[in-house]
């Protein structure tokens, strides 16, 4: 008895399952459209973003696995964020058709202390990614902060124009402006 590999490949399988997929007796295999664009409802469209969901959960989980090398990881960090950028795009194209704005209500990205990340769209590192050379030195970077200046110094630099007390001196207009509407109000008081 042959195995079902081979049966597989046999060219009478293929010519019966496409004879099928003709006569409707089995449903096609959905692809998932290249661009977002190409869908026009709004739950076909929310079907393909809970997809490409799915396939980062499983691509995160296969990310700590101890097994794979460097450039493995490189490799499914990189589709990891490829596949969150596509699904940004789903998202995008949602709330185009009238759908749910997911960006409001989903959940939002956390680094290891539990804080907010903010500007959450850039390139994100993944489970054992997070490990590899370099990477570690890149997250713990800190932005530099500026030195906060005190009352006193902000104060020094406050005069008349800060209050608005010379608007007028710039080139007339304003002046002129104020000049014709008291003429018109002293008119309507008469």
């Amino acid at each position: 008895m042959a195995r079902n590999q081979e049966k597989a490949q046999s060219m009478l399988y293929r010519f019966r399952e496409a004879q099928a997929e003709q006569l409707g007796l089995r449903p096609t295999k959905d692809k998932r459209p290249y661009v977002a664009s190409e869908v026009d409802n709004v739950p076909e469209a929310e079907k393909w973003r809970q997809q490409v969901i799915r396939e980062v959960a499983r691509k995160v989980a296969k990310i700590q696995d101890v097994s794979l090398s460097e450039y493995q990881i490189r490799d499914l960090n990189d589709d990891i964020n490829k596949s969150l950028r596509e699904k940004r795009h789903w998202e995008d194209h949602i709330l185009e058709l009238g759908g749910p704005d997911y960006k409001k209500i989903g959940p939002k990205m956390l680094d290891h202390h539990g804080k907010e990340i903010p500007g959450d769209r850039g390139y994100k590192y993944f489970g054992r990614a997070k490990d590899l050379p370099g990477v570690r030195e890149l997250l713990e970077q800190e932005v530099p902060q500026l030195p906060q200046k005190s009352r006193f110094e902000l104060s020094k630099k406050i005069d008349a124009d800060y209050y608005g007390y010379r608007d007028e001196d710039d080139d007339g207009t304003l002046l002129a402006f104020e000049t014709k509407q008291e003429k018109q109000w002293a008119v309507r008081v008469q």
